[in-house]
């Protein structure tokens, strides 16, 4: 039963769509806008480095959030299972951040909250994470490698961290069904960017810079067709 209330708890976190509301704000619906993705790279290039942070930012703290929320309902009472509890309510922000049932379950790519769940998860993944994705993006621009690199590395140090015990005294099964939550996020990623990996493998991804004006980036949006 724990396991659903956390599902429904990262769920209803994750329906908050930070580049919907903060487009709206401005006038526009994002999802008409360059890749009409609802998430931090489409909000980068349509509406400016400013936007893009501020839906990073949004998108990271409401799976923190969640992810806190879970570990002051349940740590005291099961303290042998929290990080399994706590996955779940990230895996459930992440579905929900992807697939809003009130925008007709047509959301962004989770990469944004599951930089929350890293971040709240536990201290070792931060590095990984903040490794994998700007060493990748600063010497790439590439986005969507950074992200796919990133889960590929949750992937392998959730495994590496859970045989090794990093997790407390966990059953093994419970290991295991952690190790499954991780594999299905990391295919669902993959899945969400599979247009992006096509790009790639052809050498035709865009990329994406922090600081560039606003109307350069929709300008470049509008001419370019790869990222729809």
């Amino acid at each position: 039963m724990e396991r659903v209330i956390c599902l429904l708890i990262g769920y209803v976190f994750g329906l908050f769509q930070t580049a919907y509301f903060y487009g709206k704000a401005k006038g526009i619906d994002i999802r008409k806008y360059g890749s009409g993705n609802a998430g931090t790279t489409n909000a980068l290039r349509v509406l400016g480095t400013k936007a893009g942070l501020i839906v990073l930012a949004g998108d990271c703290l409401k799976c923190i959030i969640a992810v806190c929320i879970t570990r002051a309902l349940f740590s005291t009472g099961h303290p042998e299972n929290i990080y399994l509890l706590c996955l779940y309510t990230g895996a459930g922000a992440v579905i929900g951040h992807n697939f809003p049932f009130y925008m007709g379950f047509k959301g962004g790519k989770g990469i944004a909250a599951t930089a929350g769940l890293i971040l709240s998860f536990h201290p070792y993944f931060i590095v990984m994470g903040v490794v994998l994705f700007f060493g990748t993006f600063l010497t790439t621009h590439y986005v969507s490698l950074g992200s796919l690199l990133v889960y590929a590395g949750f992937m392998i140090q959730m495994v590496v961290c859970g045989q090794m015990g990093l997790f407390g005294a966990m059953p093994q099964s419970q290991l295991y069904e952690m190790y499954a939550i991780t594999a299905f996020l990391t295919v669902m990623a993959y899945w969400k960017h599979r247009q992006n990996i096509v790009r790639l493998i052809h050498g035709n991804e865009r990329k994406t810079y922090l600081f560039k004006n606003k109307k350069s980036a929709e300008a470049q949006t509008e001419i370019s067709g790869e990222d729809k």
